[in-house]
């Protein structure tokens, strides 16, 4: 009998987005904190205690720097690292559809693959939705870009 060719391929899947998932928690982009910045906030998964602090820099409407600092779990901290190398460069625009493309993946409790086209990476969180614990890490970052486009827009 031959073996169920979609499920190795969906298990070779699983694998691939744990493997991006550690490689940006082990080696993590944009983190750091620049030393200026447009706007600032800190957030905490008061869930389990991962924590974000967020940097932003804005030449009119463009993303020129997001940086950040945390500590928790491999997702927080690998959605974070993806989520600033995504949105670095993008517009304010951009930058709120691929916002909003991450949060309606987080929210589909497994029945989205999500759009690589606008997720890239990100995309590897689709199977994270289906554990609504482990969501609130995803998000972390994700709501804490909301907050610092949001206070950096106020200033400007």
């Amino acid at each position: 009998m031959p073996p169920n060719i979609l499920g190795v391929v969906k298990m070779e899947l699983d694998s691939l987005y744990q493997e991006v998932i550690l490689d940006h928690y082990k080696h993590p982009q944009h983190k750091g904190l620049n030393s200026t910045f447009d706007a600032q906030v800190h957030h905490v998964n008061t869930s389990c205690g991962d924590e974000v602090t967020l940097n932003i820099n804005l030449d009119g409407y463009c993303i020129t720097s997001l940086s950040w600092d945390g500590q928790g779990c491999s997702i927080s901290q690998a959605s974070v690292s993806m989520m600033s190398d995504l949105l670095t460069g993008k517009t304010l625009e951009e930058a709120a559809f691929i916002v909003k493309n991450f949060i309606d993946l987080m929210g589909s409790k497994g029945t989205s693959i999500g759009d690589p086209l606008i997720l890239e990476d990100a995309v590897a969180f689709a199977g994270v939705s289906k554990f609504p614990g482990r969501v609130k890490c995803a998000l972390l970052g994700w709501m804490a870009y909301k907050d610092v486009a949001i206070q950096a827009q106020a200033k400007n």
